[in-house]
């Protein structure tokens, strides 16, 4: 399966009769543009940006967007559509970089924005238009470009504009042929659902009856038919994706899935315990523990650089896991709980040009000696997806509704060199801030929370004396996706509550910060 392509239901039943199409310019939103179609109950399809306009025919789709992207459109080399896509009769929404090739390709110049356009801005629009139907006349839209339409054809007309862009919006005369400077797509439009929906109902004409549910049933028949008689072993962390995943594995297979859990020393208090306990009780199958703590500790040992880390960490994984698989008789097939923002961040949508914001041990992380046929039935969801999948395959709330936990654990909420000494102090901080958000009754109100501890030391005082200790800083966010997110609002006496716990309680810290950044432009996890 490509691994840029959303397929959430078979093409060629009738909830997906009606579909979009994606065009990815290697945007970051790009699977962000989809999961928002699909949330408006329309099926949708990421594919490449070159596609042919013949290909585009097959899929029979009921319009198109192209993404944002990271290029210029008037550089060499940068992405461009097969300008035939054009004489389709297929309604075309271009977002950002989407827009400027539609506009460039279509007689407008595009240039370079000397102070660029980031953030948030307020658009004013014309309402002469069904694609602005229900929107404010004036609301907040998120830019991110350095690019921008200086000019446009004479068969354009501006339908919005920002203080600093008299074509926010734009539309063909003749072509149902749009463009928007701004990401309707992202949590930071708050309205940006309305364009997409008009778009869709209005202007493509679709009706919306796309669902989610059948996708259980598809990924277990697809299971089946991929495992045959074999075995499949299945790397088990605890959290809501590996669970989700163990769990389709066990409706498709039964007593054939064996689940290892590598305990990498990087787990929180009493991690491996809940996860065993919490296996156990759900699933009636093979599980391994492999006790690596010593291992991956030195294979950190003076290690800081964030990126380091992680491949370190990847590669001692791939060692523990492989010599413990071998011990599995049988066994073909491998399971993990990749995600698509696993996938778009690590840059390895395999067709896409989007841009490597970090890596991830599990996404292309398994060299191919590992002897392995790799399954990934969640590599296309995003996290709420997941855990809906997972509820309906009868998991428990209190398991699905868990926090994310980073697959190279504390190692990357741990800055500067890993040690046993640190990692405890950073193990004491993260169960206190867990125990107050819970106290606080907010852990179901926030989509993740945790603590870093920074390489650095500050001064303090404490019993009269001069102190030099280390500092944690408090992350907390809400999300739908994990692609967007904003920082949470906590109350002030939340945060004095865990800024006093953790001095007091945990020896060898003695300041507490509270990270106010939004995704973007800063991601969730510090490293």
């Amino acid at each position: 399966m490509n691994s840029n392509t959303v397929q959430l239901d078979n093409p060629a039943t009738d909830v997906s009769a009606q579909r979009v199409l994606v065009l990815d310019f290697g945007s970051q939103f790009s699977q962000l543009i989809a999961r928002r179609v699909r949330e408006l109950n329309v099926y949708c399809e990421i594919v490449r940006h070159d596609i042919a306009p013949e290909n585009i025919l097959k899929h029979n789709p009921s319009g198109l967007i192209l993404s944002g992207g990271p290029a210029s459109v008037y550089e060499d080399g940068a992405p461009l559509a097969d300008r035939g896509i054009f004489d389709l009769d297929i309604p075309i929404l271009g977002i950002c970089y989407g827009m400027q090739l539609v506009c460039d390709v279509l007689g407008g110049k595009v240039e370079s924005d000397s102070s660029g356009e980031y953030g948030r801005a307020q658009c004013h629009h014309n309402g002469s238009d069904p694609l602005f139907n229900d929107f404010p006349k004036s609301t907040q839209v998120w830019m991110s470009h350095g690019d921008q339409v200086q000019k446009v054809s004479d068969d354009f007309v501006s339908l919005a504009s920002t203080d600093t862009s008299p074509f926010a919006a734009v539309r063909h005369r003749t072509r149902e042929v749009y463009g928007l400077q701004f990401h309707p797509e992202v949590t930071h439009t708050p309205e940006g659902k309305i364009l997409l929906r008009n778009f869709l109902y209005d202007i493509c004409g679709c009706e919306g009856t796309w669902e989610l549910s059948g996708f259980a049933e598809q990924a277990i028949a697809s299971i089946r038919e991929q495992v045959g008689e074999h075995r499949v072993i299945c790397g088990l962390s605890g959290g809501v994706d590996s669970s989700v995943v163990a769990a389709l594995l066990y409706k498709a297979i039964g007593d054939r899935l064996s689940c290892i859990l590598v305990n990498n020393g990087l787990l929180r208090n009493s991690e491996q315990q809940t996860v065993v306990e919490e296996f156990s009780t759900h699933f009636k199958t093979d599980l391994h523990v492999v006790d690596a703590e010593a291992k991956f500790l030195e294979t950190l040992a003076g290690v800081t650089e964030p990126q380091e880390k992680r491949r370190r960490i990847g590669h001692a994984f791939i060692e523990c896991f492989k010599a413990e698989a071998e011990k599995i008789h049988g066994a073909h097939f491998l399971a993990q709980g990749t995600l698509y923002p696993d996938v778009i961040e690590s840059g390895a949508a395999i067709d896409g040009p989007a841009a490597t914001i970090k890596l991830h041990h599990n996404v292309g992380g398994l060299p191919e000696e590992l002897g392995f046929e790799l399954i990934e039935p969640l590599r296309d969801l995003f996290k709420d997806e997941v855990r809906r999948l997972g509820l309906e395959l009868g998991l428990p709330e209190n398991l699905v509704w868990r926090h994310p936990f980073p697959g190279p654990g504390l190692a990357v909420r741990c800055l500067g060199e890993v040690t046993k000494q640190r990692l405890e102090v950073l193990r004491a901080a993260d169960q206190i801030v867990l125990e107050e958000i819970h106290r606080a009754d907010l852990y179901r109100k926030t989509s993740q929370v945790f603590a870093v501890l920074l390489p650095v030391q500050t001064v303090g005082v404490m019993g009269d004396a001069r102190t030099y200790d280390d500092v944690i800083a408090i992350r907390c966010v809400e999300t739908d996706d994990f692609m967007t997110a904003d920082w949470s609002h906590l109350p002030h006496e939340v945060l004095a509550t865990m800024s006093t716990r953790i001095i007091n309680e945990v020896k060898g810290v003695n300041r507490v910060c509270y990270d106010i950044s939004s995704k973007p432009p800063a991601t969730i996890e510090w490293e």
